[in-house]
């Protein structure tokens, strides 16, 4: 092995699945290194006990395995900054894979920090966004870290090379995985992903059975549901006046979606490295804040806070999207965004029914609403509707100028 492959220890984001398990043996034979696994619990609803039996299984030393709970964390830093910016990625996609590879690469760089790692390896193919995400979070949080990539380096060319290298090395292959999985998923407790296989046709209607956090709407109840959401500083704090922790709260908007049907989306996505790809994503309390931040702003922005927001959300969703969290412009924009927030606080009322959400109230002690201002009835206001001919017609100068310009020519 020469001097540049040379690795003594390496940080493996490990999931506990055949994949990953493939990759642990083999960083071991290529680099005849020592091995530290780290799980993260960002909420996918497993149990991670498992991925710690299964590191021990394979010879990983115990102190060297890294099983941790980050999903208050993730949702308080990661999901909470992300929605006060009311963000989409290409009009639809709520960004639930994007804003968890950020966090997932800050805590395998502390690990590796303590444990004196000098690489990282993740399992993200070559062809999809991930493998970006994770690198870049790497690279900006430690410059000179090795990085390897299994997927991009190895010669196994088929499932069934991996399956062969996974029986010769007697790592567990459950019967599920002995064949080909009709779809891949990716879950955490913002969202879940499906992409691949049955997938792939994007003319093709998604399986019912693909769909893991939602009922269909057609089986939602027939009465609708209500609640109130409460607001501070932008940031959700309370389900009908019950105070909750970032990842209680997400969790239980995600049962409220779930029992209604609310979240499902199935789109064709630009990724980041130039294809297209269909995924079936689902991301029921997402979709319910997305829906209740936008009211209580309507009634705490003023109009030209409110635009400019929605002017640069597009480019604040490309840059997570794309895995550039760490990057001095969405640090910039967070800044901007978050300043934006300080008065958004007050209560929603929500209604969920089959695959809907409707915003039926909204109230705010900083709110900009003035009813004696809008009132079609006689008010005290200091609005003079004489005022508006004069603001009209400077507004139309410009206008009337070119018209006459057109009519000469």
């Amino acid at each position: 092995m020469t001097a540049e492959m040379s690795v003594k220890k390496v940080v493996l984001a490990y999931s506990g699945g055949l994949d990953t398990s493939i990759i642990l043996k083999w960083l071991e034979q290529t680099y005849a290194c020592e091995v530290v696994t780290f799980t993260a619990d960002l909420g996918q609803g497993e149990e991670l006990g498992p991925a710690r039996d299964k590191a021990l299984l394979l010879g990983v030393k115990p102190g060297n395995i890294y099983v941790e709970d980050l999903r208050e964390e993730f949702v308080r830093d990661f999901v909470f900054p992300m929605f006060r910016a009311n963000t989409v990625y290409e009009g639809q996609y709520l960004l639930g894979t994007a804003i968890a590879r950020p966090l997932i690469a800050k805590a395998q760089i502390d690990i590796a920090r303590k444990v004196g790692a000098d690489a990282v390896c993740h399992g993200a193919t070559g062809k999809g966004n991930d493998q970006v995400r994770f690198e870049l979070g790497y690279y900006a949080l430690q410059p000179d870290i090795r990085v390897i990539a299994p997927w991009r380096e190895w010669n196994f060319k088929s499932r069934e090379a991996l399956m062969a290298f996974a029986e010769q090395h007697q790592i567990p292959i459950a019967k599920d995985k002995r064949g080909e999985a009709p779809f891949s998923v990716d879950a955490n407790l913002l969202h879940s992903s499906s992409e691949g296989k049955v997938l792939e046709d994007p003319d093709v209607d998604a399986p019912e059975f693909v769909h893991m956090r939602t009922i269909a709407p057609e089986d939602a109840p027939d009465t609708a549901t209500l609640f109130t959401l409460d607001f501070e500083r932008g940031d959700p704090v309370a389900i009908d006046g019950e105070a909750l922790s970032p990842a209680a709260l997400l969790t239980r908007l995600n049962q409220l979606g779930h029992d209604n049907g609310v979240g499902r989306l199935d789109l064709v996505e630009n990724r980041f490295i130039g294809m297209k790809s269909r995924g079936v994503y689902e991301t029921p309390g997402g979709t319910i804040l997305l829906a209740a931040h936008r009211g209580i702003e309507s009634i705490t922005l003023d109009r030209g806070a409110m635009h400019l927001k929605d002017e640069l959300m597009p480019r604040y969703a490309a840059l997570i999207y794309n895995g550039f969290w760490f990057a001095p412009e969405r640090e910039m924009l967070q800044a901007a965004i978050d300043f934006s927030q300080a008065k958004v606080t007050g209560r929603v009322r929500v209604k969920l029914y089959k695959g809907n959400i409707a915003i039926v109230g909204r109230s705010s002690p900083h709110s900009l609403y003035d009813q004696d201002l809008v009132t079609f009835e006689e008010g005290q206001s200091a609005y003079d509707h004489r005022d508006a001919a004069g603001f009209i017609k400077l507004n139309a100068l410009r206008l009337r100028v070119n018209a006459k310009r057109d009519a000469r020519d």
